[in-house]
């Protein structure tokens, strides 16, 4: 009767053990489009053996663990990639913005004034029109037309530098708002972190290991972190988890320890600060960087450049129409900047001079005006730009071009990098249809062959306790 009843436990086991294989395969199943998964495998063991007077007896199977498939390298290496890939994408973002505020194309074509062809309605057509309407000017003196024309074009001109540089400027704006962003939900993120670092704790403080779902939330977490900002996550000799980041001189930076977080991330305005005191981070990567690196990189420096753009032009044009410094300028001179570029006051076409005090036919300072457009401009010789206006226009635009395109390029080999990352990850960690169709029909036929020995003890045990003594 022993063995019997025996054997009938160890089959109840067995039906425990597998049904519990069952319910692993299919959350598995469930849980093969969750990209932030960690498939999970069963582990049976035996529960070991007794000896009885019928000799040694096995107490059957059981489940001993539930191992989440996870591999810690490639977690940190994804968590890695990610992170660069967000930098050089939020980067690229601000590029893309910056040309959109900038409203300008350049291609290979040069024209006569050395500025690249470019569409009609940008700053470098505008300065091709302005200079071509001192020349018409030049060519008319007394034209009423050619005059009003003339002002036309000056007014459109200051208009787009103008707008380009509110635009730009916007651009920078919308910059730090995103970095200021971005530091919130990296705050948010550690205070979540650190909650879920307490929770696998108790959880696990006598089974490590156990708590897989919360490991997954956790690491999806990481991941969006490391998106915002590159961090590196390890566990102390007292089983705590923390998480670290870098400062200038590749120090570390505690930023989680267990339950805590030591300081929140803060943007000053220039630099991004985190820890106990508060230390400067030198992120490297992640959508801050990147969104750093565009603000301070090639968007600053084509606002840069549109401000030495315009204080030559304010300086150059009203030297050649006020030669003698008495009889008026063109532009206001305290108007050095794109944002203050300005008509000076008075200018109207009744006012506007062709020349100096000459006869009514004289054209020299119209003139003079016109050949600036292909004068050539040092900063050797104390200029604000080199080359010629619409040279070092199209320089600059080419610039951010590039910054665009090397962006782009950046983006494109970094994505393909993560990917194959992932990629490996994914053979390690994803879930496979085919292999857990196969874990399922392998439990479900252990299922009922363990059914079959339950159903077959039962019947057993019924002969002799109900009909032997009959």
């Amino acid at each position: 009767m022993s063995g019997l009843y025996s054997s009938l436990n160890a089959s109840v086991n067995a039906l425990g053990a597998q049904s519990r294989a069952l319910e692993t395969a299919g959350k598995n199943l469930a849980n093969v489009n969750n990209p932030n998964y960690a498939r999970q495998r069963v582990l049976l063991g035996s529960l070991g053996t007794i000896q009885t007077a019928q000799g040694p007896e096995s107490m059957g199977v059981t489940v001993l663990a539930v191992q989440q498939m996870r591999d810690t390298l490639l977690d940190q290496q994804v968590t890695r990639e990610q992170s660069l890939t967000a930098g050089y994408i939020a980067e690229q973002q601000g590029y893309q913005r910056a040309q959109a505020g900038l409203g300008q194309s350049i291609d290979s074509t040069q024209n006569a004034g050395g500025a690249s062809s470019t569409s009609d309605n940008g700053v470098a057509a505008a300065l091709d029109d302005f200079f071509n309407a001192f020349q018409s000017l030049a060519a008319s003196p007394t034209d009423q037309g050619q005059r009003q024309a003339l002002l036309q074009t000056t007014s459109i001109l200051t208009d787009r530098i103008r707008l380009a540089d509110r635009r730009l400027g916007q651009v920078s704006s919308d910059l730090d708002t995103q970095i200021n962003t971005d530091v919130g939900t990296t705050n948010r993120l550690l205070e979540t972190i650190a909650g879920l670092n307490n929770q696998i704790a108790r959880l696990e403080i006598n089974n490590p290991g156990t708590a897989v779902d919360l490991r997954d939330q956790r690491q999806a977490d990481l991941e969006q972190l490391a998106a915002k900002m590159p961090v590196e996550l390890r566990i102390a000799a007292t089983g705590q988890a923390q998480l670290f980041s870098k400062d200038s001189a590749g120090a570390d930076v505690l930023l989680v320890d267990g339950f805590n977080v030591r300081g929140l991330i803060t943007f000053t305005g220039t630099q991004i600060t985190g820890g106990l005191p508060a230390t400067v981070l030198a992120l490297g990567a992640g959508s801050i960087q990147g969104s750093l690196t565009a603000r301070d990189g090639a968007v600053q420096e084509i606002r840069d450049n549109l401000d030495q753009l315009s204080a030559q032009l304010v300086t150059s044009v009203n030297a050649a129409y006020n030669p003698t410094g008495t009889t008026g300028n063109f532009f206001d001179p305290a108007g050095t900047k794109s944002e203050t570029l300005a008509l000076a006051s008075g200018i109207n076409r009744t006012t506007l001079k062709a020349s100096d005090g000459g006869a009514a036919g004289d054209n020299t300072v119209a003139l003079a005006i016109a050949q600036l457009a292909t004068r050539k401009f040092s900063t050797a010789g104390g200029d604000a730009i080199d080359g010629t206006f619409g040279g070092f226009f199209a320089t600059a635009v080419s610039s951010l071009g590039q910054a665009v395109a090397g962006a782009t390029a950046r983006v494109t080999d970094q994505s393909n990098i993560e990917l194959l990352v992932r990629t490996q990850r994914d053979g390690v960690s994803g879930v496979s249809l085919d292999e857990e169709t196969a874990a399922l029909l392998k439990y479900q036929r252990a299922f009922q062959a363990s059914a079959r020995v339950f159903s077959t003890i039962d019947n057993l045990l019924d002969t002799v306790v109900n009909r032997l003594g009959a």
